[in-house]
């Protein structure tokens, strides 16, 4: 653990093979989310047979931790994805945290900012994905 960071939770992602109400799909990741009704920003994944991501965010719940400094706190791991942009200010990586996913995120968004441009856009942005 990285101790010159301060680390705090930000979400839970939970993967499911269930189809959940409200799902958002994500062509580039072959992926549904949908959120929880309750007050801890906590989702649901749902992924098609063909999704490119890695098999341990397809089946491992994964926690959501924000960071000021996205370069320095995911070096030294292995990256499962990323570093990109998803949306617009909310800059994020998955590494591998000893068979855990762990999803990094530098954002200067607030919580109400964040989750109303997730509600507006369509999909995610990949332009920008690093792809190692």
């Amino acid at each position: 653990m990285k101790f010159n960071q301060e680390y705090r939770y930000h979400h839970m992602g939970i993967p499911t093979t269930e189809v959940r109400p409200n799902e958002k799909f994500s062509e580039a990741f072959g992926m549904y989310t949908s959120d929880v009704d309750g007050d801890f920003r906590i989702q649901y994944h749902r992924f098609t047979a063909d999704s490119p991501l890695h098999p341990l965010i397809k089946t491992v719940p994964h926690v959501g931790i924000q960071i000021d400094n996205l370069e320095e706190a995911v070096e030294g791991y292995e990256i499962l994805l990323g570093p990109y942009e998803p949306i617009s200010g909310y800059r994020v990586a998955i590494i591998n945290d000893g068979g855990v996913p762990v999803e990094l995120i530098e954002t200067n968004l607030t919580p109400s900012e964040l989750w109303g441009r997730a509600k507006e856009q369509t999909d995610l942005d990949t332009s920008k994905l690093n792809t190692k």
